[in-house]
């Protein structure tokens, strides 16, 4: 903006005064000169000035959006000017808009021209973020997954809302938090009044009803489903097997092994579903899931047992007595997480026999993946195919003490995450993206790819919209032909009071940047106490609901999630606590509400 002394600094007449080599010459003409000297030679000095003044501001770019109301609209000339140069800054952004409209319109084109997308979710169980080649794992081999971020986008920030099988998949297959879909234990959900409630969502609203039935799509499932309920499989399968919690069975004369079941499951559909209809297929993998109380826990395929036996595995920074001790005081020896501990990681020995076993397992899903890739390829429909690979929940190997899952922490809710869609735009080809995207997020993703809208009652977006140029957060034209595609009328929720903005659970045109966590007790609370959290990239709130105890971690410069500042004196760490516990306890009550919200 300009003010008195910017003006005056930008008169040439004012500058020449102050310097002019001959100031002393030009005072004393001053103070010789009579009065009509002075008076004209002041009129002049006054109309350079005035000149000079009305040029500078009709030149200014920062009166473009901030005309002040005044004289300068009303000397003659300057409203024709001020109108020409709106109407040019008009006709740029008409210009700019209907270039961005036309590159949407096109996009759309090119997609009803291709038709219907496949859609393949490669959905694998107790895999953490980091145990990928391309998230920098040093050790473990997943080269057709790596290629496969090569050609899509890897999502480094990926999360999930519950830390557990069964949570996890419900969520996957409703689109909603625990909080909305209830299914909180293996085989049942809650208990209402006495009662015993099961899979509370309708089947007509699961992903695989939808694309049945609404979207015409031939629907299969192969591996674990993980809820331990019957599904209506007419309503929700054209093709169903349901493979959970064994690493090696006998089957007629065959001796298989999970992962190669589920590879062979999936081909089978691939080959024998209706070729007419678009599909879409669950790969869902057992592995690396461990076989509960088989002391060997991980059994992978005697062919892959050559693999890793030189490479020595790192121990995390994090797994140690002093780490253990810095858990909660509630945390003792029969927490499961520390008992499994005692199966996996207590010697260093059985520590690196358990991770080569955890990694073979992985790079066999990997190869699987691999095999039917090349039959979509082999089919010439892989580019016409939605390829999304991601798990239920992340893992502990040995932080804190601890193995498995449950907790808040980073190696528990952290889960990788890869895309490869035929409609993203070049330039995020081969990229990563740090947004917190959540696997309440695949439902409203895969819905979208087919065509459909989620439901009000799911809590996710579609998270395309970080990918494709001309949609959503890099483009709002195309919404016009696709009413808001990624929350179809859903309301989103006022940013945190605290940030100034910074802080929120997304808008049409911003993505989440915190969220909230929970997972309910298990048995009794020194087995699986129960855990909630609000998390941000900067800090998390933890909250023990059994304890009612309260934990805050700066991860930003405390990554480990080492150092509780819960007592801190610091009074930046007082107000950052306050502030969050109060953002938590605001989403905590909206993802218990029954509101069409997206979170």
């Amino acid at each position: 903006m300009l003010n008195a002394k910017s003006i005056y600094s930008l008169s040439p007449t004012f500058m020449a005064l102050q310097l002019s080599p001959k100031r002393g010459l030009a005072s004393k003409i001053m103070s010789t000169a009579s009065l009509p000297s002075k008076l004209a030679l002041g009129l002049l000095v006054l109309s350079a000035i005035l000149m000079a003044m009305l040029y500078t501001i009709h030149k200014s770019a920062s009166f473009q959006t901030n005309v002040p109301s005044g004289w300068i609209m009303d000397t003659p000339g300057a409203n024709e000017a001020w109108k020409r140069k709106n109407e040019r800054e008009q006709h740029r952004r008409e210009m700019l808009e209907t270039e961005q409209s036309t590159a949407a319109e096109a996009d759309l084109e090119e997609e009803e021209e291709r038709g219907p997308m496949n859609i393949i979710l490669f959905y694998a169980d107790d895999w953490r973020h980091d145990t990928l080649g391309a998230a920098g794992n040093p050790i473990v081999k997943t080269p057709v997954l790596d290629a496969l971020a090569q050609e899509g986008v890897r999502f480094t920030q990926n999360c999930v809302t519950t830390s557990i099988c069964w949570i996890s998949r419900a969520t996957l297959y409703s689109g909603q938090y625990l909080a909305r879909h209830h299914f909180e234990m293996l085989g049942r959900g809650r208990t209402v009044n006495g009662t015993q409630m099961y899979f509370e969502v309708p089947q007509n609203e699961t992903i695989y009803s939808l694309l049945k039935q609404k979207a015409n799509y031939s629907v299969g499932h192969a591996g674990k489903l993980g809820l331990w309920v019957e599904l209506d499989r007419d309503l929700n399968f054209d093709f169903m097997v349901d493979e959970d919690g064994w690493h090696y069975r006998k089957m007629g004369n065959k001796l298989w092994h999970i992962t190669e079941k589920n590879t062979a499951d999936a081909l089978r559909f691939l080959t024998t579903r209706d070729k007419s209809k678009p599909f879409f297929l669950n790969v869902a993998y057992f592995a690396t899931h461990a076989v509960d109380g088989d002391k060997r826990q991980y059994l992978p395929q005697n062919e892959s047992l050559w693999m890793y036996e030189n490479d020595t595995i790192p121990i995390p920074v994090t797994a140690t007595e002093e780490a253990w001790k810095k858990m909660p005081n509630f945390f003792g020896d029969n927490n499961e997480g520390r008992t499994r501990w005692r199966w996996r990681f207590d010697t260093p020995e059985k520590h690196q026999s358990m991770m080569k076993n955890y990694y073979r397992m992985a790079t066999e899903v990997d190869t699987s993946v691999g095999v039917l890739l090349d039959v979509l390829r082999n089919e010439g429909i892989l580019n016409n195919t939605l390829v999304i690979f991601t798990t239920d929940n992340g893992n502990f190997h040995a932080e804190h003490g601890l193995a498995d899952k449950w907790y808040p922490h980073q190696e528990s809710i952290r889960v990788p995450l890869i895309i490869k869609d035929p409609r993203m735009s070049r330039e995020f080809i081969g990229t990563t993206n740090d947004q917190f995207t959540l696997n309440i997020d695949l439902a409203a993703t895969i819905l979208s790819a087919a065509g459909l809208e989620p439901l009000p009652s799911m809590m996710g977006r579609d998270m395309s919209v970080l990918y494709r140029k001309n949609f959503g957060m890099h483009g709002a034209t195309a919404q016009s032909r696709r009413t808001s595609h990624s929350t179809a009328g859903r309301q989103f929720l006022d940013p945190a009071s605290d940030g100034e903005g910074k802080y929120h659970s997304g808008t049409e045109t911003k993505w989440r940047t915190e969220f909230f966590y929970e997972h309910p007790m298990h048995s009794n609370p020194s087995y699986i106490p129960a855990s909630e959290a609000l998390v941000r990239k900067d800090y998390k709130y933890f909250y023990w609901p059994n304890f009612k105890y309260e934990q805050l971690f700066d991860i930003k410069n405390d990554p480990g999630e080492l150092n509780d500042l819960f007592n801190s004196t610091n009074p930046v760490h007082k107000a950052k606590l306050e502030d969050m516990r109060k953002r938590f306890l605001e989403l905590k009550m909206l993802a218990h509400s029954d509101l069409s919200i997206v979170l």
